[in-house]
């Protein structure tokens, strides 16, 4: 299939995302104002319920059945030397997912979700009867010497993002996070949030994996001649994602426009999976409403990410792991949200005076 038969599918997909459901979210407003409690105190769990109620159609959605899905790929700017650890970590970590032994493994099955493990550029042969094997590139090129992707690229790891999804949603469910692995991918995320939030690297690159004040300098650097030499242009999101990104940010941006697409709220992750979302956001604004941010990173740059988005996070516990450990954490505030609304007694039937 040719370049452009792909983005004619991806513009399709676009183009089929609901609007939010704005008279869905006022009913779940107006029922959680007759709950015996003062209005709004109950702060962003009322907002919670309103966006699940707006973005499925639904007053109280049935979310139980859920996934996190955690995109893998490798980064060819890791000869840059900006990481703290190998480029050989991210398909042991992939093995690590597989086997059930990583942070989001543990958190995913605290939420009862599952976690669907996907091979979308990993730069090493993977195979396990669990793992969605999806590869779209061997590793990204080094963008600090070229583009990381071709655009064809890039608009096949959306689509294989997309497809992921709606196979999951054909098993029923209907909740999804993002997660990522991919050694460097803290690098692509920087750049392309320089470009499409028009932030200075300075302002976007930060420690990753925990590297030092010299590596962090020489990060800077890196991002900054990867922008200067690929030229990205901040009109065309697909251009920047291929230029500067990776295939497993391209493969999440596929994973929340499937989400929307289908009216599925989608939870995102920490700094990685962000970039994804700003990336979607500007792909079509349509995509924003079935978002919820679920934590602030303690990544450098992710509060004025999310800002250029327009989503406020949920929690704040100082994470920058990535995987989708943050957002399986939010799935929990969900689970409360739906629960106080659907539980909670009204003035009328506890007989209790509003005033």
């Amino acid at each position: 299939m040719n370049n452009t038969e792909l983005e004619e599918r991806l513009f399709a997909v676009l183009s089929a995302i609901p609007a939010f459901d704005e008279e869905a979210a006022r009913r779940a407003e107006l029922h959680s104002d007759q709950l015996t409690k003062p209005p709004g105190s109950l702060g962003k769990l009322e907002a919670i319920a309103a966006q699940l109620a707006g973005a499925t159609g639904e007053l109280w959605p049935d979310l139980s059945k859920r996934a996190v899905i955690v995109m893998a790929a490798d980064h060819g700017v890791c000869e840059e030397g900006v990481s703290a650890f190998p480029q050989a970590v991210t398909p042991q970590m992939v093995h690590n997912f597989l086997s059930g032994g990583a942070a989001v493994n543990v958190l995913a099955r605290q939420a009862g979700a599952e976690v669907v493990c996907v091979d979308i550029g990993v730069a090493a042969e993977l195979k396990h009867d669990n793992l969605e094997s999806r590869k779209v590139v061997w590793g990204t090129r080094n963008m600090a010497k070229e583009a990381a992707m071709t655009r064809s690229e890039a608009v096949e790891a959306i689509m294989t993002g997309i497809a992921v999804t709606q196979a999951q949603i054909a098993k029923g469910t209907r909740l999804f996070a993002t997660g990522e692995m991919g050694i460097g991918n803290t690098t692509a995320s920087a750049a392309i949030t320089s470009v499409l939030a028009d932030l200075s690297p300075e302002l976007t690159v930060g420690r990753g994996t925990g590297i030092n004040d010299g590596v962090l300098a020489h990060k800077v650097e890196v991002v900054k001649r990867a922008i200067e030499l690929n030229q990205p242009n901040p009109g065309d999101p697909l251009d920047v994602l291929a230029k500067v990104g990776g295939a497993e940010i391209a493969g999440l941006v596929g994973v929340i426009i499937g989400s929307a697409a289908n009216r599925c709220p989608v939870v995102i992750d920490g700094y990685i999976s962000t970039t994804a979302a700003l990336v979607a956001s500007r792909l079509s604004p349509r995509t924003v409403p079935y978002m919820l941010a679920s934590h602030l990173s303690h990544e450098l740059g992710h509060s004025r990410l999310m800002e250029a988005i327009g989503l406020s996070p949920l929690i704040h516990l100082e994470m920058r792991l990535g995987e989708g450990t943050g957002a399986v954490l939010g799935f929990h505030l969900l689970d409360a949200s739906l629960l106080l609304m659907q539980e909670m007694a009204t003035f009328d039937s506890a007989g209790i005076s509003k005033s």
